[in-house]
């Protein structure tokens, strides 16, 4: 094995373009692991976990690129798609203006001399409340990608944003799609009369998935932040939204996608709703009320369309004679499908441990002998890392790991598409399903696979084509959510 590790003082480049290069990388021949990223604390953190020996005078500034080979070609290899993949975020970024155009020292000025509307903000939360009160102060609304911004902060960024008419959609608000135009993650869907508030993601992304398949098109999806329908948040972006969508003209109906609301902000969301002459309809989480994807087909319904068949391929693997354990294991890279998935299968199964902020909650480790729903997506598991729907690397080895428990009965996994996600996941989630399936029969047991696919044919990587390269390895593939853990559950063989 041969490690090599460098420091680049002052190349600087955007965080999820180093985490593309990075997978570029660990992917060259005879590389092990790689990173390449800025020396910020917390990836300095990161790379040492990896162990990788970080010079220690690295700064913020400097760029580490971290390459652990089986050889001294290996390293080689992986040096060489770095350059390769540094060169073409060079290339795609290259300045269109003029050469002796002096750039924007900060993001307000940007705005200001682009005359823009909008602006996407993603850097490390520390940094993240600067530049969105940077952005507001010119005048532009804000997509806040980022995660890990205090709720304070969160508040005062909406109040600040509400007194200058422009909207704020986040913290850690990762899907938007405004006037055709994806933001985040974002599925390929048509353009039509609905509108959608989503203080979630992947719950906006099944939406608008689901939506998608019954051929009803979307204006506008306007994030707005997990958080913001928590009682100290209020849905004060919600309900700028709410208002935005209603003097929309391209906006005939609203679906409000949210993870569990408080009960009250969620009450008095729906009254001032009710006032904007506007058809809401309401798809929100929460024990008691419908799943997504009944959620939507009571919208469709309401407004005249057929609900159609969602699609889904039930794999009928030669599993006979082995046995069936107990426990589902739930792996989500989306927090959204993670929850409702929770809240389904808690339907049955009674009691499950997560890392969701319900009891029982699990462990440092995320790991346990009965029923478990993890979310790789929390906030706690991306600093200093990429989102899981870019880099599954977590996941990919907690997927091993409960293949060789023999507790796990079954795995129930969501996976992503759209632009932002992984360009091609499919492929290696479908090598570690196999993988888990031979490992479970080489010990004489059963392990079903679930997956729920959130996407369209019309995304790059293809929902159609994944779906058969997932289901050739032996996973039922559902479009609905909701459908893939009830299947789940109904897989378990032991007691419930």
């Amino acid at each position: 094995m041969t490690v090599h590790v460098e420091l680049r003082r002052g190349a600087y480049h955007d965080s999820v373009s180093l985490m593309q290069v990075s997978r570029s990388v660990a992917g060259a021949p005879g590389v092990q692991a790689a990173q390449v990223a800025m020396a910020t604390e917390l990836n300095v953190d990161v790379l040492r976990q990896m162990g990788f020996e970080v010079p220690t005078d690295a700064g913020p500034n400097d760029m580490v690129v971290a390459v652990r080979a089986d050889d001294e070609a290996g390293v080689e290899s992986g040096l060489a798609a770095v350059e390769d993949a540094l060169r073409a975020l060079s290339a795609s970024s290259s300045d269109t203006g003029a050469a002796d155009e002096v750039p924007p020292a900060t993001l307000g000025s940007a705005i200001r001399r682009a005359g823009a509307g909008l602006a996407v903000v993603s850097v490390p939360g520390a940094h993240a409340v600067t530049e969105t009160y940077d952005a507001i102060a010119a005048g532009a609304s804000v997509m806040l990608f980022s995660d890990n911004v205090s709720v304070e902060d969160e508040v005062a960024l909406k109040d600040a944003a509400a007194a200058a008419d422009v909207l704020v959609m986040g913290p850690d608000c990762g899907t938007a799609l405004v006037g055709g135009v994806a933001l985040g993650f974002a599925n390929v869907v048509r353009q039509g009369p609905v509108g959608l508030v989503a203080a979630s993601g992947t719950g906006a992304q099944q939406a608008m998935c689901l939506l998608e398949a019954a051929e009803v098109g979307v204006s506008h999806c306007l994030g707005v932040g997990g958080r913001d329908l928590k009682a100290a948040v209020g849905g004060r972006s919600t309900r700028q939204a709410l208002r935005a969508l209603a003097d929309d003209a391209s906006t005939e109906w609203v679906l409000v996608v949210s993870k569990p609301p408080d009960d009250a902000v969620l009450e008095t969301v729906r009254a001032e709703a009710a006032d904007l002459g506007l058809r809401v309809h309401w798809a929100t989480l929460g024990a008691g009320r419908p799943d997504l994807t009944a959620a939507v087909e009571q919208a469709l319904a309401a407004e005249g369309v057929t609900v159609p068949t969602w699609p889904a391929t039930t794999a009928t693997p030669e599993d006979a004679g082995l046995t069936v354990g107990a426990a589902l294991r739930g792996l989500f890279c989306g927090g959204t499908l993670a929850e409702e998935s929770l809240l389904v299968a808690t339907e049955t199964l009674g009691p499950i441990a997560s890392n969701l902020g319900h009891e029982p909650a699990l462990g440092a480790d995320l790991t346990g002998t009965g029923h478990v729903v993890v979310d790789f997506g929390a906030d706690e598991l991306t600093r200093g890392r990429a989102h899981p729907m870019i880099d599954p690397t977590l996941r990919m080895e907690r997927i091993a790991a409960e293949a060789a428990d023999p507790t796990c009965g079954v795995l129930l996994l969501d996976l992503v598409l759209g632009h932002g996600a992984h360009p091609d996941p499919a492929g290696e989630l479908a090598d570690a399903v196999r993988a888990a399936r031979d490992t479970a029969h080489a010990d004489g047991r059963a392990l079903p696979v679930v997956l729920s696919l959130t996407g369209t044919d019309a995304d790059p990587q293809g929902r159609s084509r994944c779906a058969e390269a997932l289901a050739a390895a032996g996973a039922s593939v559902f479009l609905s959510n909701a459908a893939a853990t009830r299947h789940a559950v109904s897989l378990l063989g032991g007691a419930r």
